[in-house]
């Protein structure tokens, strides 16, 4: 499987806009989340997020939660998630991201859970409650395991902060669009532009914008002001929990926001 960094570096190569679509895993079941896995590889993904299970996910909208504890209540634990992981990984194109809270890291052990991470073959990690001031205990040992952990900046963040994070993000730097959780928005605030200035101002990271993006218009006004990627979640989650039907749903949609973010013109990126 290709790196996040590679795949990165190959988008800019061809400026182009990387999609990240996120999905629950064993929500509606696991056999669904293999599936779903392998069908937004083929339709467009360049990277995928496959988010744990967690039963107090608290950057989490209520659609995300809810999908967290139906596949909760299924039984899912962290091993299935990774056998699930490991089945599929060999036939990916796009790298996969592992979506987790710290909880469930320092739980196993840091060294445990990112040997189990590394056989399944995921190729990164995002916990949204690790702090910059906390993640040199994970950075390190997971970057010898060949592990990228990505790390968030918040609308909130200072610029001094999110040249700190840019300085230890890896594979790419999270830019979250709004205070608050995950969720569909009617539209995606202005002020991200000027969030994605200041970090640009700052490091020539690939960033990737995430929180509320939901359609192909969104995802394409978020590229078109410069974003290295957009991550879709919600929107993907709520039309996988409706099973087989949700399998089509996600192919589609995911096939219109990679329609949407792609261009027949050359746009003016950063070249690492």
């Amino acid at each position: 499987m290709t790196s996040i960094s590679d795949c990165f570096q190959s988008l800019r190569d061809r400026q182009q806009c990387a999609l990240i679509p996120f999905i629950t895993a064993g929500d509606p079941d696991l056999e669904t989340t293999a599936e779903a896995l392998g069908v937004l590889d083929r339709s467009g993904a360049d990277l995928i997020e496959l988010g744990v299970p967690y039963s107090d996910p608290l950057a989490d909208g209520p659609v995300i939660q809810a999908a967290a504890t139906r596949s909760l209540k299924r039984g899912t634990r962290l091993e299935q998630v990774l056998e699930v992981a490991q089945q599929v990984s060999p036939n990916l194109q796009a790298p996969l991201i592992l979506f987790t809270y710290y909880n469930q890291i320092l739980r196993r052990g840091i060294e445990t859970y990112l040997e189990q991470v590394a056989r399944a073959g995921v190729g990164g990690l995002i916990v949204p409650d690790l702090p910059v001031e906390e993640a040199e205990d994970l950075l390190q040992p997971a970057a010898e395991k060949g592990i990228e952990v990505t790390l968030l900046v918040a609308p909130t963040s200072s610029q001094e902060r999110m040249r700190a994070i840019a300085q230890k993000s890896q594979g790419f730097i999270y830019l979250v669009s709004v205070t608050g959780v995950t969720g569909a928005r009617s539209q995606v605030e202005g002020h991200v532009q000027g969030l994605l200035g200041k970090i640009r101002s700052v490091t020539d990271q690939p960033v990737g914008i995430g929180f509320g993006i939901s359609s192909g218009e969104q995802a394409r006004q978020v590229a078109d002001w410069g974003a290295d990627a957009v991550i879709v979640g919600s929107a993907f989650v709520k039309r996988l929990a409706n099973g087989s039907e949700g399998i089509q749903a996600i192919e589609e949609l995911c096939q219109e926001l990679k329609t949407a973010i792609s261009y027949t013109e050359v746009k003016q990126r950063i070249s690492t």
